[in-house]
Order: structure tokens, then sequence, then C-alpha cells
């Protein structure tokens, strides 16, 4: 009888066992990963692009084609998709706009990244050689770029009427455009335009009217009505003061009671709280105050119900609860500083306006102060819509015109929109492909196929023929009309500087970069480990 022999599998000795495919699938699914992203709002892009409605977990819904919106508010879960939102979310930090070619832009790249993999090209070379076309392509933007002053309001206006056409308030951008432009300018302090801060302009969303009764308001204005239904709701030259304490009777600690046992105690607790409160009200009237804000109080009412009778005598308007957030705007608006103690309410401390009043803005009364003294760059928008879905998207709008108008507060070039600038930098990287040698040729000339996705993605979302009309561009281009774009309106090819289809330099410099960033950084992972949590 023959011994049984066990099948034993002998370790191969000295070699260790590498699993070659396996840094290939996990590049390949994080590239089909996040040009699954990339295609998912790619039909947004443009001033035909389509909406999305967006439904929350708690059944909200919203309306918008802000890749940066509709980003942030999906539900991914894949790591490199993730790299996408993020890349988005820069995108909006850096520029303010552009936040959907961006993310169409590193899909194309991804795309073409794939098949120069397949074609067996390592992917730090890729990854290097996306970081030279990127420096290149930059360096066309740059040339083709027009300089501007701040000083010609029409050109802002063209910029910023651009971004919003592509939205849906898009038939309002007339009115919104100039709004975003004063704006802007407004807090722009000389000498300091490359730090201004959008925090200083406070968009007010007020339910009511149309997108067309969307105000600018030089001066401040407080979403809650004034208190005390025998107050007055209009003061003129109003002497104005913000405090941080309370008119009402103090209160014991948390962890304190006190109890009162009799008549007389009672009586004479009301008695001291009538005192108490008196001496405030005194005070205000001595300082001449008849314009109060009131910080909110956590712990008890700002201003009691005894102490608005009072205040109502002295003929002072009140608006109370003014959010611990808001007091840092409000202080900056009219330059002034927040009272803590009555012992410093005096006239020094209080701010004079030429008219304080309450008015009715759709459903909402709100306080206005306007003719500050000696304002603060500051300045508030009162934002309306007819329904919240409509309100919300016109205040995301606003929002992106006044990026831009901050980019080229920032950075004083503009160049044509269209995908001209697409278009030609594809031509110029195609055409210097020739004279690089090695694996950059094949890279500079994937990077240029790649760029060509804008103006595709532009006429197949107007309806056109997205080859035809990609061809013909390219062709005009060619003969050197770099100005040549795609006029959506009328499904053609024409000047885009004409139709004043104008953009920031720096949304089409920064889309690039980060684009390229986010590849590289795609293209270098080669797994994915999960860690124990």
């Amino acid at each position: 009888m023959t011994p049984k022999l066990d099948n034993v599998m002998m370790k191969p000795t000295g070699q260790a066992f590498k699993d070659k495919s396996k840094p290939a699938d996990v590049r390949l699914s994080n590239i089909q990963a996040a040009k699954a992203v990339s295609d998912a709002i790619r039909t947004s892009l443009g001033p035909r692009g389509m909406d999305k409605m967006i439904q929350a977990s708690n059944g909200e819904v919203s309306i918008t084609n802000d890749g940066a919106t509709i980003l942030k508010q999906m539900n991914v879960i894949h790591p490199a998709a993730k790299m996408l939102v993020e890349l988005s979310r820069a995108q909006d930090v850096e520029a303010g706009d552009g936040t959907t070619s961006v993310v169409v832009i590193a899909g194309a790249l991804l795309e073409a990244s794939e098949k120069l993999l397949q074609k067996g090209i390592h992917p730090t070379a890729i990854s290097d050689s996306f970081q030279r076309c990127a420096s290149k392509a930059i360096e066309i933007l740059t040339e083709m770029s027009t300089p501007i002053e701040l000083s010609d309001r029409e050109t802002l206006i063209k910029s910023a009427s651009t971004s919003l056409n592509s939205k849906v308030v898009s038939q309002q951008s007339s009115l919104l455009a100039p709004i975003a432009v004063d704006a802007v300018l407004k807090v722009t302090e000389p000498g300091k335009e490359t730090a201004v801060d959008l925090k200083n302009i406070k968009v007010i969303q007020s339910l009511g009217g149309t997108v067309e009764d969307t105000e600018l308001v030089d001066g401040l204005v407080f979403t809650s009505r004034s208190a005390g239904t025998n107050a007055p709701k209009r003061i003129e030259k109003a002497k104005i003061g913000l405090i941080q304490f309370c008119i009402s009777a103090p209160k014991t600690d948390m962890d304190h009671t006190v109890i009162v046992s009799d008549y007389a105690a009672m009586d004479r607790v009301l008695k001291e709280e009538r005192a108490y409160i008196l001496n405030i009200v005194k005070q205000i009237k001595k300082a001449g105050c008849n314009v109060l804000l009131v910080q909110k109080s956590i712990l008890r009412d700002a201003v009691s119900d005894l102490a608005q009778h009072f205040l109502d005598k002295i003929k002072c308007l009140v608006v109370k609860d003014v959010e611990r957030d808001d007091i840092e705007f409000v202080c900056k608006t009219l330059n002034c500083r927040p009272i803590a103690s009555l012992d410093h309410f005096v006239t020094e401390n209080l701010v004079n306006a030429d008219l304080v009043e309450e008015f009715a803005s759709g459903t909402n009364k709100f306080v206005k102060i306007t003719g500050i003294q000696n304002p603060g760059r500051t300045i508030s928008i009162i934002c309306r819509g007819s329904n919240k879905l409509v309100l919300e998207e016109a205040a995301r709008s606003l929002h992106d015109a006044l990026c831009v108008v901050r980019c080229l507060v920032k950075q004083k070039a503009q160049i044509v929109g269209g995908g001209a600038p697409e278009i030609e930098m594809a031509l110029q990287l195609a055409s210097y492909a020739q004279t690089v040698e090695g694996v950059d040729a094949y890279c500079f000339r994937a990077f240029a196929d790649a760029l060509e996705v804008i103006p595709s993605t532009l006429a197949e979302n107007a309806g056109l023929n997205p080859i035809s009309t990609v061809t013909e561009l390219r062709n005009r281009h060619a003969q050197g009309e770099k100005t040549a774009g795609i006029n959506v309106r009328k499904g053609a090819i024409t000047d885009i500087f004409a139709e004043n289809v104008v953009q920031p330099a720096l949304v089409s410099t920064s889309a690039i970069s980060l684009a390229t960033e986010t590849v590289r950084s795609i293209l270098k992972i080669d797994d994915i480990v999960n860690t124990v949590s």
C-alpha cells in the first residue's frame, strides 16, 4: 500500500510575496469614485446648467446649482470622493465661484490619468508632469488676462453678472450685480485690498416680496422688532447705547434659593426691585440715550416688563436680545464699544445717528439704523424672496457674486468666459507638448485634451452638439481669435468679450491649481488602510 501524500504548500524562501495588482486596483477604484462625483454635478455647469433638488434627512428640501452647496450636502462615503468635496470647498474659500468647474476639471484630469496609467506610465511621472502642466496653464491664463481698475464700476458689474447668470436668479442679475459691487467696494479699505472680509457684509434673509425687492442698507439692520407697545417706533437724531448688562431684578446663583415668609418682606423685595430698575433707567435718561440695544442674556430677561414700562415713559426705543455673535458686527458698524456696567453708561459712550426706525419687510418687522455719525466699513443687504427655496438660493447666488467682486479686488485682472480660456490653454499646451520629449509629451497632451471638458460640457448643457461646437471653437482659436467662446444664448461661437461674459482671472487660476493638486494626491495613493478605532 502506497503512503498517502499530503498536499503541502511550499513557501518560497528568501522572497517576499508582493501583490502587483493591488495598487493598480486601489488607484482605479479611487479614480472611478472621484469621477462619479464629478459626473454627478457636471450637468449643473454653466448658464444652461440644470439644478439639483437636495432632500435632507430631516425632510428639508433645497434647490441649487452651486457645486459647493450640492457636494456639501451630498452623502459621500468613498474617501477619494470626499477629496473632491474638499476640493470644491477649497475653491469656495479661495475664489467663491467656479466650484462646479473645479470638480469637472478634476474629473477630466483623472480620466486622462487613467488612460496614461493603462499605457504603463508610472503614477509619479504623471503626477510630476501634471504639476508642470498646471504651472504652464496658469502662465497662459495670466497672459490672456486684462488688468482692470477698481474705479471702473461697469467692468466689476459685468463680472458679477456673469457669475449670477448661471444661477436660478439669473433674471435679476441686473439688480443684484450692482448691489454686490457696491457692497464689496464699501467694505474695502484703501491699501488693504487683499484682506477683504465678507463677514463685514451682513446678508439678512426676509421672506415675502420678490427678489427684485432686495435692497442695500448703508447702516445697521436688526432682525428683531423693537420691544414695548407704547415705545416710539421712529426716532430722529438718535443717541444709541449698546449695553451688555440686564435691566431686570438680579437673580441668585443657580443653586441658591430665597424663601420669603411674610408679606412685609415680599413688599420690600418688590420695592427694592422697583428702586433698582428705576436707578438704571434714570442713569439711561441722564446720559441722554433714546435708543437702547441690549445683548441677549442666558440667565434672565434682558429687559423686564417693569423696566420696559419705565423705558416707554422716557420715550426710549429698545431692541433687546441682540445675539452675542452679532455684537462684534454692531460695534464695528457703530464704531463703539459695548457698555458692560451702569457706571460706564455716560454720554461719551453713546453713538449718534440720524434715524432709527422700525419698518416692515415682508412678513417680518426689522429695526433700521441709518446716518450713523462715524460709521465703520460694514454694510447690510436685505435679501427678499417669495418662498424659502428661492430666498435661500438668492442669498447663495448673492454670496457668489460678492466673492467674484472680492476676487477682482484681490487680483485686479479678468479673463473672458464661455470656455475660451480652456480652449486657448488646451491649444497652447498641445503645441508645447510637441517641443517636450519622453513621458512629459504624453502627459502634456492628455492634460490639454482634459481641459476641453469645460467647453464640451457648456455646449452639451446648452443643447448644442458638443463635438462640432468644440471643433469650431478650436478652429477659431487656432486662427488667433483668443476671445471666441460659446454663446449659449445664441447657440453659436461668438466674440464672448463683446457679449460681456467675463470672470476674474483668480477663479480660473485657482481652479486649475487646486484641481491638479487633488488629482496628484489621488494618483499617489496606492493603498487604503483601515485603522483600529
